[in-house]
This record gives structure tokens, sequence and C-alpha cells, in this order.
């Protein structure tokens, strides 16, 4: 089995770091145990990376702790994680979201 690198891109980063801020507005440290959390379902899939099922054409993985989905494709070399995103949202932002960064 050959062992790709997680890549986890600008837009993606930002999401975390907009979740922290909104976790750290409820509870101060809410924010850094919601980061570090994702981190850890971002990290796994170095072993999951492909099992779970497709929606707006990208992996969707569901975090463990939050409401929250990590959206990634991938490639020969990479996992690729383009969103990281709250799933309180409305579907049809979602859609918006992942549809105007990738392509799709």
């Amino acid at each position: 089995m050959k062992t790709r690198q997680i890549l986890v891109l600008d837009e993606a980063e930002m999401d975390l770091q907009g979740g922290k801020k909104f976790y750290d507005a409820n509870q101060i440290g809410i924010g850094d145990y919601f980061f570090d959390s994702l981190l850890a379902d971002i990290e796994s899939l170095s072993l999951y990376a492909g099992i779970h099922g497709k929606q707006f054409g990208l992996y969707r993985m569901l975090a463990k702790r939050f409401p929250y989905a990590i959206y990634y494709d991938l490639n020969e070399e990479f996992i690729i994680v383009l969103a990281v995103l709250d799933l309180r949202c409305k579907p049809s932002w979602i859609r918006r979201r992942l549809t105007q960064n990738s392509g799709n």
C-alpha cells in the first residue's frame, strides 16, 4: 500500500481557524480542543482515505467530536483536504462552497 502525504489547502486551514474562533467565543479552551480534534481526524486519513462516501464529488469524512465534515480528494501522491465545514450550515451553502473551489 502506497503512503500518501496529507495536503491541507489554505481554504481548509481557514475553515479550521474559523471553527476554533467560533468555539473559543463560546468558552475559552474549547477552540483548542476543536482544533486538536479535527487535526487528529485529518491525520487519520493517512489510514482511512478513500473509504468514505462522496458528496458533491468529494470524499466526506465526518468529524468524531464536532458537527463538521472534512471534504477531501485523492491522487497518486496526496490526500488533499479541500474544506472543513460546519454541518449546521445550509446544504446549499456547502454545495456552493465546494463546487466553486473544486470546479465540480
